[in-house]
């Protein structure tokens, strides 16, 4: 894990206070992700309102659900590779066009509906054009998120060199802070026209669309210290590529149907062509961080939706609306993320991963055998451990490679949203599918084998329970099964806690490697001498003067 050149290293006090420039700059950054949540947020709580009113089914719905997500990942990684050149201003402002023009475009999808008493033809007709506004707005929106990630990671990395950890944790405040905002929100306008949630966006869009006027974008720190686009790519290297390319390749594999060998062959040819110009392995603790992005993504973004989905019975039996389950997780990871930078002083950007690991393993391992209320106080604990993963590790890149700029910085955000769509929703799948239908076989194997049906998963061949043929069973069985589901889905859950431990296990060996060098050593290549105390001090609120 070499250091960088030391030329590229200037000692200066780091005591500087944060100017005003830097906090419009800032909040204009945090206000543009709140604007990412509202949009996940009300998309997301749509897609069965859509599904019915425009005649969608399930391929179709995920095809939409699955279209807001991967061109994210894909937009983070491809824009970093050119937005030193475009300039993050400009940046923001097709990011901004992207959330204004999703929100029309989504909006005036009904229009493309037939009039009442047309023909099947002009309604069918009707419908594809409406599906094709969804898929296409829905698209849009997911480039517009990535490009906002690619802008305000490097640029707030940039901003508070010698605090990266601190304020990339505050920063990341914005999501769950637009997720509570949201939520309220959708909650407040109850069973409303659901283009008014919609709608939504236009509010925070507007005000970074203002902000942004104003606001001063720095220069990356390593363009400003005068490091190479080579350098950067170099940097990046190999190994990295290898990683980014495969699940690139993986993605696009699965959107246009693209074989396995297929896949391999574009994948092979990407990165011997990225080899051949660069040739540089890469930074060996860059690709070590993005192998375990793959864990950590599954752990927070993968497992959000399932246990979800268990607290919600909970909250209807107690006369609540399902969106305040939302509310509750991500009010807990705002009001934690402000004050990351304390915790990080005392035991710094690796001990603070390695405890949210533990932590996070047992949420999840509580979840797995709670029942009632207890799924919520369980679940509290999982939110803890969770918060500061995804910030915390960005910390750490930035850090560790901030030769890499906006490049090594958002790969590692864009390696890990592509691992939940490519990898961890599949593997999710794969563990519900297996438990469910391993509890049935052995609990009511009559009616296992009248809904079993055999699967294709990321690890081959596997049996799970039909929906299809469950539905046309007699309620009293239907019940059966769906009870049998729900227990065996949470129990699986234990089987998820392995991931945090992995986690936790990578974290432990990177400190111990961290302390046979002099302890953890962050790298800055302007204004700062790297000293661990200087880099993660603490925060005594959302701001400092």
């Amino acid at each position: 894990m070499a250091s960088a050149s030391p030329s590229l290293i200037q000692p200066v006090d780091s005591g500087q206070p944060v100017s005003s420039g830097d906090k419009w700059t800032f909040w204009t950054c945090w206000i543009c992700l709140i604007a990412t949540a509202f949009g996940f947020v009300t998309r997301f709580s749509l897609l069965n309102e859509w599904g019915v009113q425009f005649g969608l089914n399930k391929v179709q719905l995920g095809e939409i659900g699955g279209v807001g997500v991967w061109p994210f990942a894909v937009s983070i990684i491809l824009f970093s590779l050119v937005i030193d050149k475009i300039g993050y201003g400009k940046a923001l402002g097709f990011a901004f066009c992207c959330h204004v023009a999703y929100g029309v475009i989504v909006i005036c999808a009904p229009l493309m509906l037939a009039a009442k008493g047309a023909t099947p033809d002009l309604v069918a007709a009707g419908q594809r054009k409406a599906y094709w506004m969804l898929y296409i707005g829905s698209l849009i929106f997911g480039l517009g998120n990535g490009t906002v990630e690619a802008v305000i990671n490097p640029v707030v990395a940039t901003m508070f060199p010698t605090q990266k950890t601190k304020w990339l944790n505050i920063l990341h405040a914005g999501w769950p802070g637009g997720l509570v905002l949201a939520g309220l929100m959708t909650i407040a306008l109850g069973s409303a026209d659901w283009r008014l949630k919609i709608g939504l966006i236009f509010l925070p869009a507007a005000v970074y669309g203002v902000m942004m006027l104003r606001a001063k974008f720095p220069v990356n720190e390593r363009v400003a210290a005068g490091g190479s686009y080579r350098g950067m790519l170099q940097e990046f290297g190999i190994l990295a590529s290898i990683v980014v390319a495969a699940l690139i390749v993986r993605q696009f594999g699965e959107v246009f149907g693209w074989g396995g060998g297929l896949q391999i062959g574009i994948g092979a040819a990407l990165v011997i062509a990225f080899g051949s110009y660069v040739r540089s392995a890469g930074r060996i603790i860059l690709f070590v961080l993005m192998l375990i992005m793959l864990p950590l993504a599954t752990t927070e973004i993968g497992t959000d939706g399932w246990i979800t989905s268990l607290m919600e019975p909970v909250m209807t039996r107690a006369h609540l609306h399902p969106a305040w389950v939302l509310v509750y997780t991500s009010f807990i990871m705002l009001v934690l993320r402000f004050y990351a930078g304390a915790i990080v002083h005392r035991i710094s950007p690796l001990g603070l991963l390695a405890v949210s690991a533990v932590v996070a393993a047992c949420g999840l391992f509580f979840l797995s055998a709670a029942t009632g209320i207890m799924i919520l106080a369980a679940a509290t604990l999982y939110g803890f451990g969770k918060t500061f993963f995804w910030p915390t590790m960005l910390g750490v890149v930035s850090e560790q490679c901030p030769k890499g700029g906006a490049l090594t910085l958002n790969a590692v955000g864009g390696v890990g949203m592509l691992a939940v769509g490519v990898l961890g929703f599949p593997f999710i799948g794969l563990l519900q599918d297996t438990a469910t239908s391993k509890h049935l076989k052995a609990d009511q194997n009559a009616l296992y084998n009248v809904v079993s049906v055999q699967k294709e998963g990321i690890l081959g061949k596997y049996e799970a329970v039909d929906p299809e043929k469950a539905a046309l069973l007699p309620a009293a069985d239907q019940k059966k099964i769906t009870d049998i589901s729900e227990n065996a889905q949470k129990g699986a859950l234990a089987t998820m806690a392995i991931f945090p431990c992995i986690m936790f296990v990578c974290y432990v060996l990177l400190i111990l490697y961290f302390k046979s060098k002099g302890g953890y050593q962050a790298e800055v290549l302007t204004g700062h001498a790297a000293n661990d105390g200087e880099f993660t001090g603490g925060v005594a609120g959302p701001v400092e003067a």
